[in-house]
């Protein structure tokens, strides 16, 4: 009977709030700066891990941060060389900075987006809307659906370059994530961390009253752009971009990253009394007091769990893979662990067989889980010793 009613599947989850033990730890001495940003956010383009946020889910203007959006999904759904007809409501923009685009005008995608990223031209991001959609509220839903896609999840674009509008906001853990999700594209890094570039307005398309020779020897028009990110001209190890962004609501912006071995950190900044400052003591806390973190050895011994009808009454559950993150030093104490057993199983269990789960938190927040296997076969018992039993 005992054996028969094994069969109906009972969840037993066994929680533990234990903080880990045995294993070295850095010395919780290294605090976060502080930041003068109404918020901030620091985070791992590798793997999304956030190390510091300030109101980091607080809805916000991002200014031409915007860009960035408006960059990637260019980049992602258009042909570099491109050539771009500028229309009336791209050569209408007047507002903030511009290159001084004029109904007619004909570059190449590139150097739109070169003036888009590097120096926050508002001009040329309708025009890269409007050619990439055929028209500039369809590219917003564009940027929409890929802030979506993303997990932007409190975020909405209300247009392409970073103008007030009720209805255009983000926050800065949704830009970490954008940027972090952009910067794996080459092209957009490789335009983010450029300090100059000429671009070439091409030859206008010819008119009934002008005449070839005339267009021939229409010299082209070509302006030389300098990035807005002053820190690509500073000495902090490993700088590599990304973007500036202002206006009198949204203040001071600027998101910034570096590479520094095999780590790359994107620190997103808003409305800051000095943006260059915050960017850069906090990409230095990311270097210098995050630190690697061992949470599980694998094959370490975690939880047991009971076996039903088997030649040992236990079965020993460890980790199947050895877990490392980096994690800020003044956080290592704090961590705890979360254990999550499957129902008690049926003999015959097979070594490796995964049989629950173990999760790491810090502050309630889940920062890592790994898969509890079995760490031995355990036969099932003869028919004779079931039926005594």
């Amino acid at each position: 009977m005992k054996s028969a009613l094994r069969i109906v599947f009972v969840l037993f989850s066994l929680i533990l709030l234990l903080p880990t033990e045995g294993r070295a730890a850095p010395a919780a001495d290294g605090k976060p700066p502080k930041v003068t940003a109404s918020a901030a956010c620091l985070m791992d383009v590798s793997s999304g891990q956030i190390y510091y946020q300030k109101e980091g889910d607080k809805r916000r203007e991002p200014a031409s941060l915007t860009k960035i959006m408006t960059g990637i999904l260019a980049i992602e759904k258009g042909n570099l060389k491109d050539i771009v007809t500028v229309k009336k409501r791209a050569a209408a923009v007047s507002m903030g900075q511009d290159i001084g685009l004029n109904t007619g005008d004909r570059l190449y995608l590139e150097d739109l987006l070169k003036a888009a990223l590097m120096y926050s031209a508002n001009d040329s991001t309708v025009a890269i809307g409007e050619h990439i959609a055929g028209n500039h509220d369809d590219f917003v839903k564009m940027m929409n659906n890929k802030a979506r896609e993303l997990g932007m999840k409190n975020t909405q674009f209300a247009n392409t370059n970073g103008f007030h509008h009720p209805n255009h906001y983000t926050t800065a853990n949704d830009l970490a994530i954008l940027t972090s999700y952009a910067l794996k594209n080459k092209t957009f890094a490789r335009f983010v961390a450029t300090k100059e570039a000429t671009i070439t307005w091409q030859p206008r398309v010819q008119t009934k009253i002008e005449t070839a020779q005339d267009t021939q020897k229409e010299p082209l028009k070509q302006r030389l752009l300098q990035n807005t990110n002053r820190l690509l001209d500073s000495d902090f190890e490993g700088i590599n971009g990304v973007k500036t962004g202002t206006t009198a609501r949204a203040g001071n912006c600027l998101i910034a990253s570096a590479t520094q071995g095999s780590r790359q950190l994107v620190a997103v900044i808003l409305n800051s009394d000095n943006r260059w400052s915050d960017a850069t003591n906090l990409l230095e806390y990311g270097f210098n007091e995050v630190k690697p973190v061992v949470l599980a050895e694998k094959d370490e011994v975690i939880a047991e769990l009971k076996v039903a009808e088997g030649v040992e009454q236990k079965v020993t559950l460890v980790a199947a893979k050895k877990l490392e993150i980096y994690l800020p030093v003044i956080q290592v104490e704090k961590i705890q662990r979360k254990i999550n057993l499957y129902p008690t199983p049926n003999a015959p269990v097979k070594q490796g067989h995964k049989l629950g789960t173990v999760t790491y938190l810090v502050e309630g927040k889940e920062i890592a889980t790994v898969d509890l296997v079995a760490n031995q076969d355990i036969k099932r018992i003869s028919w004779f010793k079931r039926l005594f039993n």
